[in-house]
């Protein structure tokens, strides 16, 4: 054990790196709690969505590389900010003109529009906490509003005041004149309304633990800043929130860096230490552009799942964090590949070598023992070749392929057969665009469905392959990617495709030389097969 925690602490995987400096903390910082907290943050004036599995699924990778590393306990808190006053009304619920009445209330005391919870912060909770536990992360859920109104967090609040106008300080030069005649860390929560103040604060009496404030007719009211009466604006929120539960270490993405820096000074204010930190690039779309929940460009992460495990999009969070990387649909088949990649290769590799495989990370060290056969990307192009209606298709030529390969005994391999049917039917069917063969193409398609008529089903795919390359290399494509590319839109309607002898080798040799020939007869390529598996 001792020999694994020294390989795990010598890694260069990123998750390694951010446990080395939680293991430099608790050395340097007295940690009387007993355990190292780890925190994520939530806004539930809207659903969970795929930054939300993001940040947990990468924070947890940072967690099960600290407890490889430390025999320190570790907690996860999944916090909500659900004391958030309802600043607008969202236009993808019901019951909208009734949410309109109770702008500016703090989330847990907006009614539910949509009648289960007791509040909408509510709904939202059960929703993110329903969200986590479909991927079974290890958590413990946190209320901001509990934590207010329980007394938690008191003692930091009164630890605020007292540092008032440091705290302001550290805010005031980032905001601009107007904001900045009016700015005070502490939101009243009006006692008649309900409403979240934005209101200047006209006194402070610390011995009291109050502030007074001037309402809508004039008069002064003193509310105090203990006991859920006053909520903090972000930046002072955040920073008392870490002093308060004595958090260790939160990432966040690459626009809170500026929040994370006057955070981490208010904090140092309040007598805290501000945790470690990692900051994540943000996603972009196919164009570049960055990803808005509001704008709708990108991936949602149902859409994910409908077209691959949820390991694939972990695989996709664990590579680059630190990178900008485009969320679109043309990257899910990569990152299954990519994780089939590394899962292959576990088996044989050294301890070192595993804690930098990806599967380490997103399994905990213990990733299943399957082997799959066929590429994602294959079984995505013999779709695409046969337009399967269910997965019985698909199996046909997979267990034609492979021996002893049954869904059976490789359901991850079925479970794929039917995202690559899914995938297939959503993204890939309706971009397909066949087109016709040049005078040259339609020489070299006759020349390989001749020279494919002398090979059985039992050729190596290499023995193809290098075949496919010689006929375009005689039919003078001077870059044998032109040849491909001809064969890609000609049979399969696509300007990519597979490794044309592994493809032959899995589709077999006399489907792939009806396909030719229907092709040059200038048949309608969309449906062929279909319903049809292979004999």
């Amino acid at each position: 054990m001792d020999s694994d925690r020294h390989l795990a602490l010598d890694s260069k995987a990123w998750p390694f790196v951010e446990a080395g400096k939680l293991l430099d903390r608790i050395k340097t910082r007295p940690n009387a709690k007993g355990y190292v907290l780890f925190e994520t943050g939530y806004g539930p004036s809207g659903l969970p969505h795929i930054g939300t599995f993001g940040e947990v699924a990468r924070t947890t990778m940072v967690r099960n590389a600290f407890a490889q590393l430390s025999n320190v306990p570790s907690r996860l808190f999944a916090f909500s900010d659900d004391m958030d006053g309802l600043r607008k009304v969202p236009d993808n619920i019901p019951n909208q003109e009734m949410l309109a009445q109770h702008l500016g209330k703090p989330l847990t005391s907006v009614p539910d529009p949509f009648g289960t919870h007791e509040s909408f912060g509510q709904h939202n909770n059960a929703r993110l906490q329903s969200f986590l536990d479909e991927f079974r992360f290890n958590y413990e859920f946190v209320s901001a509003t509990e934590c207010y109104r329980s007394g938690q967090f008191d003692e930091t609040l009164m630890c605020v005041l007292e540092h008032y106008d440091e705290v302001t300080q550290v805010i005031l030069p980032t905001l601009g004149p107007e904001r900045r005649a009016t700015y005070s860390p502490f939101l009243p929560i009006c006692p008649k309304t309900g409403v979240v103040l934005q209101v200047p604060i006209e006194s402070r009496d610390i011995d009291a633990g109050t502030v007074t404030y001037r309402d809508e007719s004039g008069g002064a009211v003193e509310v105090p800043v203990t006991g859920g009466h006053c909520k903090l604006q972000w930046k002072a929120d955040w920073a008392m929130r870490w002093v308060a539960l004595d958090v260790d270490y939160e990432m966040s993405g690459k626009d809170l860096i500026d929040s994370v820096k006057l955070s981490s000074r208010i904090c140092r204010i309040l007598q805290g230490g501000p945790p470690e930190g990692f900051t994540y690039e943000l996603f972009l779309d196919e164009n570049a552009e960055k990803i808005s929940k509001s704008v709708g460009n990108g991936i949602a992460i149902e859409e994910w799942l409908r077209y691959a495990f949820p390991e694939s999009l972990s695989q996709y969070m664990y590579q680059s964090p630190r990178k900008a990387k485009r969320l679109y649909f043309d990257v899910i088949p990569r990152a299954v590949d990519d994780y089939l990649d590394q899962l292959k290769k576990f088996p044989d590799q050294s301890p070192e070598d595993r804690y930098a495989n990806p599967v380490w990370h997103i399994h905990n060290g213990q990733p299943p023992g399957e082997v799959i056969p066929v590429s994602f990307a294959m079984l995505l192009n013999l779709a695409s070749a046969c337009n399967p209606e269910d997965k019985s298709v698909l199996w046909g030529f997979i267990s034609r392929y492979a021996d002893n390969v049954s869904p059976e005994s490789h359901p991850i391999l079925d479970s794929l057969v039917g995202y690559a049917i899914a995938y297939y039917e959503g993204v890939v069917k309706p971009m397909k665009h066949y087109r016709a063969p040049t005078d040259q193409e339609r020489g070299a398609l006759e020349d390989l469905a001749e020279a494919l008529s002398a090979f059985s089903d039992e050729a190596e795919a290499e023995t193809i392959q290098h075949e496919v390359y010689e006929i375009g290399k005689r039919h003078g494509f001077e870059n044998l990617r032109d040849w491909f590319r001809a064969m890609y839109e000609i049979l399969f309607g696509q300007s990519k495709g597979p490794r044309m002898g592994s493809f032959i080798a899995l589709y077999g040799v006399d489907e792939t030389i009806s396909l030719i020939q229907r092709a040059l007869a200038g048949e309608d390529l969309s449906d062929v097969g279909r319903g049809a598996a292979a004999e």
